[in-house]
């Protein structure tokens, strides 16, 4: 058992809970640092989230806060998206000699551009401002919309594990004049989807570390709850700020 792991999600468990911040974007880039293999990594990193958003996914189900109707659209671009996106990176891995820096080129500018999209969350969330032209429109003019987003967006989770909750989070503020609960529970649920459909490709081919994610879930479930208690007294504005600036630091140096 190397407790080093079990620590390493505590303190990334802790984070997220005290902070909301995505726990793919500190995961993600500690693994590689740790010497595991990028596209491990990233496998490994979605079974992870997959599992751990069971329960909120549950929790927000109960509390009435998941549009359903709105996770099927996205989740029917993004899914296949994600899985296509495993296979081009193991094709990638088994044809290109330099995948594993190909991959850490990715990553490295996932996590420069994921940070600076979860700040825009954050200043959008401080924001009220009158309904866009795309919150206007009813559900059935957005479809074919929610779909090609789900599609991009679903790709790059599934090359970096990086941006299921962040990204989509944006996306709905940005198409739904929905309350905060509403967007947390229905990107929730959706990355729930996405993690779990993405996890499970990367696992056919071998490129998921069971052993690690047990022991990430034995420090993350009990650092969550720490954190979440916390969050109350904490002026977690200021810590999303700062982890936000280390995980940019962490992709320039993965560059």
């Amino acid at each position: 058992m190397d407790f080093h792991l079990t620590i390493v999600g505590l303190l990334v468990g802790f984070l997220v809970g005290l902070t909301g911040v995505g726990g793919a974007a500190l995961l993600t880039p500690i693994l590689i640092f740790l010497g595991i293999q990028p596209t491990v990594a990233v496998g490994t990193d979605l079974v992870y989230n997959a599992i751990t958003k069971i329960f909120g996914t549950w929790q927000h189900w109960r509390q009435k806060t998941v549009h359903f109707s709105i996770v099927l659209y996205l989740a029917l671009g993004s899914i296949p998206s994600a899985i296509a996106a495993v296979h081009v990176m193991n094709w990638i891995h088994l044809y290109v000699t330099s995948a594993d820096q190909i991959f850490k080129k990715i990553l490295g500018f996932a996590l420069i551009l994921i940070p600076i999209a979860m700040l825009l969350k954050s200043l959008l969330n401080r924001r009220q401002p009158q309904l866009n032209t795309w919150q206007q429109k009813p559900l059935a003019q957005k479809r074919l919309v929610l779909i090609a987003v789900g599609a991009l967006l679903g790709f790059l989770v599934g090359l970096t594990s990086i941006g299921s909750g962040s990204l989509f989070a944006i996306a709905l503020m940005h198409f739904f004049a929905f309350s905060g609960k509403e967007v947390v529970g229905t990107d929730i649920a959706h990355a729930f989807f996405l993690t779990s459909a993405a996890g499970l490709a990367h696992m056919s081919f071998g490129t998921v570390d069971l052993f690690i994610v047990m022991q990430l879930l034995l420090g993350s479930i009990p650092g969550v709850i720490i954190g979440s208690r916390l969050s109350c007294k904490v002026p977690t504005v200021f810590l999303r700020w700062v982890i936000s600036i280390v995980i940019i630091i962490s992709g320039i140096k993965i560059l």
